[in-house]
């Protein structure tokens, strides 16, 4: 519609596209576009432009496809999912980059896009800065033995890349975002579980494991309503989630190595 006079295009011009694309699968796509044309038309009224949005009566005209949030790990289910992580046929960096999900549980941007001056191995920190973070609060996520070992085995990997996880292509770059979907495809965990699915395997687990939810979700970078509480919680817990994340690495350790485990808060 790009090449049209605004005033030519009406409702039943927008609904085509948003049709077209609905078509190929992406329902919701469809329907950002519907935003985006109704932004480019409201802002042409304001200039006098335009004189009515055809895509605002277009509100609901598509029926939306409700999000199918896949099942977490459970702990039967983590023993195998090693099994396939140890013999997976990718890389060592794909394969220990995985490993760092599973015992941090920040989201997969964070991991991909972390830099190294971002880990202190002295302190057994790794701080993410604010404009890394979905919430755009600092985060802190305390290592545990096991992790600090997969970043320090990820290091001469890296060869010289100021990036934990290199893109192939150019050292000046991460990794591709779209690596660990591969690679859990390849794990023949297509379709039923994803990267993402990590943090509530996590969640879930240390919940039903008795460790306070607000130390949780504060692992989990959650957004903290209240702002200025947000800007003291920086830290908050700090000790609790050094603890947290080294039991549950034990735990993992445990669980992978496919012993009898008892609950970790024991």
């Amino acid at each position: 519609m790009g090449n049209r006079r605004l005033s030519e295009i009406t409702p039943a011009d927008v609904l085509d596209v948003m049709r077209r694309i609905e078509a190929r699968g992406a329902a919701r796509s469809a329907g950002y576009v519907r935003l985006l044309v109704s932004q480019v038309f409201q802002h042409a009224i304001r200039n006098l432009r335009a004189s009515y949005d055809p895509a605002q009566s277009l509100r609901g005209a598509l029926v939306m496809p409700q999000v199918k949030h896949r099942a977490p790990l459970l702990v039967k289910d983590i023993h195998a999912f090693s099994e396939a992580l140890d013999s997976y046929p990718g890389t060592l960096q794909t394969m220990l980059g995985i490993k760092l999900l599973l015992l941090t549980f920040v989201r997969k941007c964070e991991l991909i896009e972390s830099t190294w001056d971002e880990l202190d191995f002295m302190r057994a920190e790794w701080r993410i800065p604010a404009e890394r973070m979905k919430m755009r609060d600092p985060h802190i996520v305390p290592l545990s033995r096991q992790a600090a070992r997969c970043f320090q085995d990820l290091k001469p990997a890296a060869c010289g890349s100021r990036y934990v996880l290199p893109n192939y292509g150019s050292l000046d770059k991460p990794m591709g975002a779209n690596t660990f979907n591969v690679a859990f495809e390849r794990m023949g965990y297509g379709g039923r579980f994803t990267p993402h699915g990590l943090r509530v395997t996590a969640s879930t687990i240390l919940n039903e494991q008795g460790f306070k939810p607000d130390v949780i979700e504060r692992q989990l970078a959650h957004t903290e309503r209240n702002r200025i509480r947000a800007a003291y919680n920086r830290a908050e817990y700090l000790d609790e989630r050094r603890t947290m994340m080294q039991a549950w690495a034990d735990y993992i350790d445990a669980l992978c190595c496919g012993g009898n485990v008892v609950a970790i808060r024991a």
